[in-house]
C-alpha cells in the first residue's frame, strides 16, 4: 500500500493542486437576482437601518463569485446606499486566494458580464486580462478556511446570506452533513444559503427550510427550532 503523509506546507501545496476551479462572472445569475430582489428584502425588514449585512461566499475560487456578488449589489440593489455590507470569501487553497485578491481575470471569465459593467468596473491589461477596480478588491475580505476543521470555522458567525455553490457535490455524505451544520451555525436566524443548481440541502439535512422565490430556490435557517 502506498502511503502519503504530508503536513504544513506540503499538505497545503497538495491541496492547492487538487482543488477544482471552473468559475466565471455571473454564473447561475438567477441567484444573484434572488439576492437583490427577494432575500435581502426579507432580511432588512428584521434589521435596524445602518446595521451591517454580512455575506459569506465559499469557496472563493479565483474571486469571480464574491466579486459578482459585489457587482450585483452595487448595480442592482436599490437599497445599497442605506446599508453597510461586509462580504467575506473563503477558500482552502492559498494560491487561489492570492489570485482572487489580485482581481485579474481572463476574457473567458468575464465573457458573461454586460459590456457596460466590464467597461465601468474593469481595466484591460497589456496581457489581455481584465482587472477589477480597487474599490471592489477592497470590498471583499478573502480568508483561508477548511470547512472540515471546527477550529477554523467556529469564528464564522452572524451571516445573513451564504453562497456555497458547486462545492458539496465533491464531498461524501458525512462531510456534507458536517458542512451543513457549519453553515447552520454561521447563519443568523432567518438567514439564507444558496447552493449550486445540482445540489440539494434537503437531501443532506432537515435543518433548513426550502424557500421558493420567483428567481430561485434557496434554503433558510428557521427563526427558531
Amino acid at each position: 500500500m502506498l502511503r502519503f503523509q504530508a503536513t504544513g506546507e506540503e499538505l497545503q501545496a497538495l491541496t492547492n493542486i487538487m482543488t477544482v476551479n471552473e468559475p466565471y462572472f455571473f454564473r447561475e445569475e438567477y441567484q444573484f437576482k434572488c439576492l437583490v430582489n427577494s432575500m435581502l428584502n426579507e432580511i432588512v425588514k428584521t434589521k435596524k437601518p445602518g446595521t451591517t449585512l454580512r455575506i459569506w461566499s465559499i469557496p472563493s475560487s479565483s474571486g469571480e463569485e464574491p466579486y459578482s456578488i459585489a457587482l450585483y449589489l452595487t448595480e442592482y440593489w436599490p437599497d445599497i446606499a442605506h446599508w453597510d455590507v461586509e462580504l467575506i470569501s473563503s477558500d482552502i487553497d492559498t494560491s487561489i486566494l492570492k489570485k482572487a485578491r489580485a482581481g485579474k481575470f481572463s476574457p473567458r471569465s468575464v465573457q458573461h458580464l454586460p459590456a457596460n459593467l466590464l467597461f465601468k468596473h474593469f481595466k484591460r491589461l497589456p496581457d489581455n486580462e481584465y482587472q477589477i477596480s480597487d474599490d471592489f478588491r477592497e470590498a471583499v475580505e478573502f480568508t483561508r478556511v477548511n470547512l472540515s476543521e471546527a477550529s477554523e470555522t467556529r469564528h464564522y458567525r452572524g451571516f445573513d446570506v451564504i453562497f456555497c455553490r458547486n462545492l458539496l457535490i465533491y464531498f461524501d455524505d458525512l462531510s456534507r452533513q458536517k458542512a451543513a451544520e457549519v453553515f447552520y451555525d454561521a447563519l443568523n436566524p432567518g438567514g439564507f444559503i444558496c447552493l449550486g443548481h445540482a445540489e440539494s440541502m434537503s437531501r443532506i439535512t432537515s435543518l433548513f427550510r426550502v424557500r421558493k422565490f420567483p428567481e430561485a430556490i434557496v434554503y433558510q435557517k428557521p427563526e427558531s427550532r
